[in-house]
């Protein structure tokens, strides 16, 4: 059961109501994770800003989704998971780049060293290895790509853990969180 209540878009006000009705002319829906969030107008302008910045950077959005479902798998989040997986196929991941997406792996080489390190940045709470590093370097990867990468994560694990708060009601078709996250026994 939810255990923060989301905002009824039709009852919103002032900045919550003007970011609602922006989500829903944007997306042509309001996702319960943008209902629930603003509760706190702050907060909800803060992750519509910072995703709208991260759109505009390197990264692409096959490769963006890609990294959010790295990122909920390893935090176990339904919702990210269920989301990401809709929107992935919304941008054009195929149904086997989305599972393999979740465990931080892709056929293209250069994808799955950044999986892979978007991984370890959760796992490593950030404190990943000189072998991490150097792994996702060798593999292509700029300087500038690598702290996208970061900041993806953390946009993720943003979502990932506001959802396990809130407890956000799935609105997307559901995903189980039915693989081995990071750091179970195999």
């Amino acid at each position: 059961m939810q255990r923060i209540t989301a905002v009824n878009p039709a009852e919103a006000t002032g900045k919550a109501k003007e970011l609602l009705d922006g989500v829903q002319a944007t997306l042509g829906m309001t996702p319960n994770l943008m209902k629930t969030l603003a509760t706190a107008p702050a907060a909800l302008e803060a992750y519509l800003n910072f995703g709208a910045a991260l759109r505009t950077g390197r990264l692409d959005a096959k490769f963006r989704e890609q990294i959010a479902l790295t990122v909920a798998q390893a935090n176990a989040c339904e919702y990210c998971l269920s989301a990401h997986s809709a929107i992935g196929k919304m941008v054009g991941l195929k149904p086997e780049e989305i599972t393999g997406s979740r465990e931080a792996h892709s056929q293209d080489a250069k994808r799955e060293a950044g999986l892979q390190f978007a991984q370890s940045v959760v796992v490593e709470r950030g404190e990943v290895s000189d072998q991490a590093l150097a792994l996702v370097r060798s593999a292509g990867y700029t300087d500038g790509e690598i702290t996208e990468m970061v900041a993806n994560v953390a946009i993720n694990i943003f979502t990932n853990y506001f959802n396990h708060v809130a407890r956000t009601d799935v609105d997307f078709p559901r995903v189980a969180v039915t693989l081995q996250t990071v750091g179970q026994a195999h």
